[in-house]
């Protein structure tokens, strides 16, 4: 935040504090009082105006604030404008980067200001504590790749430890069960950036605990905060890889009723939720969960949109869905954005079975898509899926076919690789043949519904994968024949040398 937002932030908030103070009919004494307090309040501003220029003058300057008032109360109590001083103070502290300890002691301080002070607004402490620890844990966010950042996690541990204690709605001093579950939630989110699953878990723990304690009265608020509790639990067990409660409480968020979540903490759900349903190879339902997301990333007006965007068109594709995500309202207007354009020619490739064109994009946006983690872990699949659906497209017309032809249609890949297809065809009962090894050739069976050149041995030597279908029938006829003998031979040889058991014996002649 620049200076002159900050200024801005803090007179806005005084502006706030100033139109909850009930109205007076003022009598002499009052008037005196008020005197008073015009008083504490150029102190507060003059002070406040030294931030920039002079920081130790400017500290010197918020104490004699909180002495005056002090001594104005009669007995020595904090008022509201100490509150604004010492929260000054704190402020001073964390852009000077002084020890943790002092910062911690100050911050101490502001918390025993709001337990034992004087009209200070609930509305303004609720403000300033949150805005407190957004700042720990923003400084915390930006040290993380610098030296200081261990010190910045110990105050920012501390300063959340010491709210939650102060502000806890059985034991603490100032009890506050709105702010301390807000804080509570924070915590947790600042704990999973920070790896802290043991104390992640006992957070989780307690808010989950109060809301048991709340489940009587089902409002819109309480069904709010179980979603926000959800979505905390979903990325711990997303992090943990804990699928079996990461699908238990991703069912359990999506069936809450009347909660009016973020936009922003429904989509993270969603987003998770479609990791989830990818992990488990269930691309249908990622597909859809993912569009829920970038719909709710959309309505928040989170950049994180495209990124939920390209994880639905890759699900989409390993679905080997016939439907263009970009053909929806909603992705429409995204599909020539320079994030999204290689995907968008991706997933065109892909419905046009062009493999080539398909592996020339992955090659020419490595930056675009393989940067993107998620997206490498499952490039693998994406690929087996596009060479699969182009493999039975190759082998649909013929019944026998060289594995040799096979590859070169898919792009030159291995032959191993081109078996591998095979095989995963076979096994899942999309394919009715076998393939001869020694050969090198695909068998489809009679019975496989095959068209087109019947049982054409097609080989990469003749060019364009098909054999010469001009020859005279008498010659075909006992080329066949011929055929079926030297298959039958080779089988019983087979047969006879692979007794291992193995369960390519079915697959392989």
């Amino acid at each position: 935040m620049s200076d002159e937002e900050d200024y801005e932030y803090e007179y806005d908030e005084d502006e706030d504090a100033m139109e909850e103070q009930p109205d007076f009919e003022y009598t002499d004494e009052e008037e005196e009082q008020d005197d008073g307090q015009v008083a504490l309040e150029n102190l507060y501003y003059n002070a406040k105006g030294m931030r920039d220029t002079d920081a130790a003058e400017a500290k010197r300057a918020f104490e004699d604030v909180i002495v005056q008032e002090r001594k104005q109360s009669g007995d020595d109590a904090f008022g509201p404008w100490s509150f604004k001083a010492i929260k000054q103070l704190v402020k001073l502290h964390l852009r000077s980067n002084e020890d943790v300890e002092n910062t911690r002691k100050l911050y101490s301080r502001l918390l025993e200001c709001i337990s034992t002070g004087k009209d200070i607004s609930p509305n303004a402490v609720e403000k300033g504590i949150n805005g407190m620890l957004e700042r720990v844990a923003s400084l915390y966010q930006t040290s993380k790749s610098a030296t200081g950042s261990s010190t910045a996690q110990t105050l920012a541990v501390a300063v959340y430890d010491d709210t939650l204690q102060v502000f806890h709605p059985v034991t603490g001093s100032c009890k506050n069960e709105r702010l301390w579950f807000k804080a509570n939630l924070k915590y947790g989110q600042l704990l999973y950036e920070m790896n802290e699953t043991g104390k992640l878990q006992k957070v989780l723990k307690d808010v989950m605990l109060h809301q048991q304690g709340n489940e009587t009265s089902a409002t819109s608020s309480s069904s709010t905060q179980t979603m926000e509790i959800y979505a905390l639990q979903i990325q711990l067990y997303s992090r943990q890889k804990d699928h079996k409660r990461l699908r238990e409480t991703f069912r359990k968020a999506m069936a809450v009723r009347g909660g009016i979540p973020h936009p922003r903490t429904l989509a993270l759900m969603q987003e998770l939720g479609g990791k989830m349903h990818m992990a488990a190879r269930e691309y249908e339902a990622a597909g859809k969960t993912f569009f829920q997301a970038f719909k709710s990333y959309d309505e928040a007006g989170d950049p994180s949109r495209l990124r939920c965007l390209k994880y639905l068109v890759m699900a989409s594709m390993l679905h080997a869905s016939s439907i263009n995500p970009f053909d929806s309202q909603e992705a429409r207007p995204y599909r020539d954005d320079p994030e999204i354009l290689a995907m968008t020619n991706l997933v065109q490739a892909f419905h046009n079975n062009e493999i080539q064109t398909f592996e020339k994009i992955l090659r020419q946006n490595q930056g675009r898509i393989m940067e993107d983690e998620f997206i490498r872990e499952h490039i693998e699949d994406l690929l087996r899926t596009i060479r699969t659906q182009v493999l039975r497209r190759v082998i649909q017309p013929y019944k026998r076919i060289t594995l040799k032809a096979i590859a070169h249609e898919l792009n030159d890949i291995p032959v191993s690789d081109v078996e591998s297809l095979l095989v995963g065809l076979i096994l899942d009962g999309l394919l009715d043949g076998r393939i001869d090894k020694v050969d090198g050739i695909l068998i489809k069976n009679a019975n496989a519904g095959s068209t087109g050149l019947g049982s054409t041995v097609v080989s990469p030597r003749s060019g364009d994968g098909a054999a010469d279908g001009n020859s005279e029938e008498a010659c075909c006829a006992n080329m066949q024949t011929m055929i079926d003998s030297l298959e039958r031979l080779s089988a019983h040889i087979t047969s006879i040398k692979t007794k291992d058991g193995r369960q390519m014996r079915s697959v392989v002649a």
